[in-house]
């Protein structure tokens, strides 16, 4: 077997990938439900790509330098550099090898641009959601000739000698394990989001929220890699969410508040400028009392938000309260001061008067029938891990290659530098879908 490839996310594009390079490959996946049940497919679908052909289309001036430099303002310089450089200059050609390769029926978001990227330059699929993308993705692995999806299995060690990765040890549900013969090992098992007790250790802010991710998250490639002697970092670094529907679990989306949406908290004042991100706002949130709020939108802000799949279910799921004016809907809510805060939050969209919390951007001011869901915080995954370089593959402290070993996605260290609010949106798949590709084109260079 020339390449293992542990976990069906972003590993099953590492997996096409390497195969269209004449190898043969692996898909050990834990979980049989992994089309739903893994952070890919409980995505939104945005793929970043700096310089693409559709950004060219649409007459967009982007380009890798750029996406670094966007990088590195959101993270205030924390990012590191080089994977930074790696994934931005990857990014293009990525989505669309993705497009044309692997067959996704990708398109640029024009209608709004998320926080931090000074242009558009996310790419999604109709419905803008990743099950989408795992069906996809999936389909075409088991379809592949040089391709074995084994699921579910898990990758429970990896075996080196003094030349590197020797083989990968799976362990069926029953229990036995097999030693599979292999070059080379791809860790895609994303984080440890799953794992309380590292959470706790490495995320004591967001501990507490709701994790809205993949069960099968455990910290696995920290503990393998670890014990080969990889270099970790960025452990502190996560994606968080602000806006995940309290009673039904959907993701309302912050499309709503690039929209002109706000949040208030459950006593119906606003306590900053959401526009600057929706990681960081899953740990405000977090800390204001009871650790919940409402997003308040209008009948435009609804009808906008409908290309999203994880907006409709969360309407689908009877979660919005609507009322004709804002008195009624701070009726509604048991909010009596959230009338005043949407008459100020109105004044400051026409340019009346500043914003406390510096927020500048406003689409339009809410208007006609209004519109409020109750949100919590999330944790949706860890964005600390395995170290690796430009061509994904895992380094010890001293920054060699430990070869034949490779990581990508919430398994590596990624590009959010510390905390939450260096996320960028995408930051979550490119590493996820950019590492895995860069790492089939590892293995496919290295002698056999």
């Amino acid at each position: 077997m020339d390449l293992v490839v542990a976990g069906a996310g972003g590993g099953l594009a590492g997996a096409l990938r390497a195969a269209e390079l004449g190898l043969s490959v692996l898909v050990v996946e834990a979980s049989e439900h992994f089309r739903r049940g893994n952070n890919t497919s409980m995505s939104t679908a945005m793929f970043p790509g700096a310089g693409s052909r559709w950004q060219v289309e649409a007459d967009i001036d982007d380009s890798p330098e750029r996406f670094v430099d966007d990088i590195m303002t959101k993270t205030k310089g924390q990012a590191d550099p080089r994977l930074a450089r790696t994934l931005a200059e990857v990014s293009a050609p990525l989505v669309e090898w993705l497009a044309d390769s692997a067959g996704l029926p990708l398109s640029l978001v024009t209608d709004f641009n998320y926080p931090g990227h000074a242009v558009p330059r996310c790419h999604s699929i109709p419905g803008r959601h990743g099950s989408g993308v795992i069906d996809h993705l999936a389909r075409r692995v088991t379809e592949h000739e040089n391709i074995e999806l084994l699921a579910p299995a898990k990758l429970v060690d990896v075996l080196t000698d003094p030349d590197g990765v020797r083989a990968a040890v799976v362990r069926y549900p029953d229990g036995a394990e097999e030693e599979i013969p292999t070059r080379a090992v791809l860790l895609a098992t994303n984080g440890f989001g799953a794992d309380r007790d590292l959470v706790a250790r490495h995320l004591p802010e967001i501990a507490d929220a709701l994790y809205q991710g993949s069960d099968q998250s455990l910290g696995d490639a920290l503990r393998i890699g670890e014990k080969l002697g990889a270099a970790t970092g960025y452990l502190d670094a996560y994606q968080g969410h602000g806006a995940v529907a309290a009673n039904a679990g959907t993701l309302v989306g912050w499309a709503t508040i690039i929209h002109g949406a706000i949040l208030v908290d459950a006593g119906g004042r606003r306590f900053g400028n959401e526009t600057r991100g929706y990681s960081e706002y899953a740990a405000e949130l977090a800390a204001r009392p009871g650790a919940t709020g409402w997003i308040v939108l209008d009948e435009t802000i609804f009808e906008q938000c409908q290309p999203f799949q994880d907006f409709r279910n969360t309407v689908e799921s009877g979660a919005l309260v609507w009322a004709d004016d804002a008195v009624g809907l701070g009726e509604a809510l048991g909010l009596p001061e959230l009338a005043d805060e949407l008459a100020a939050a109105a004044a400051i969209a026409r340019g009346e008067r500043e914003d406390p919390f510096g927020r500048t951007n406003w689409e339009r001011p809410l208007s006609g029938r209004y519109a409020a869901v109750r949100v919590v915080p999330a944790l949706f995954h860890t964005q600390g891990g395995l170290r690796v370089n430009e061509n994904a593959a895992v380094v010890d402290a001293c920054d060699r290659p430990i070869p034949g070993l490779y990581a990508a996605g919430g398994a590596a260290a990624s590009i959010s530098g510390h905390g939450a609010a260096g996320y960028l949106p995408g930051n979550g798949l490119l590493p996820a879908f950019g590492l895995a590709y860069l790492a089939a084109n590892d293995v496919a260079r290295r002698p056999a």
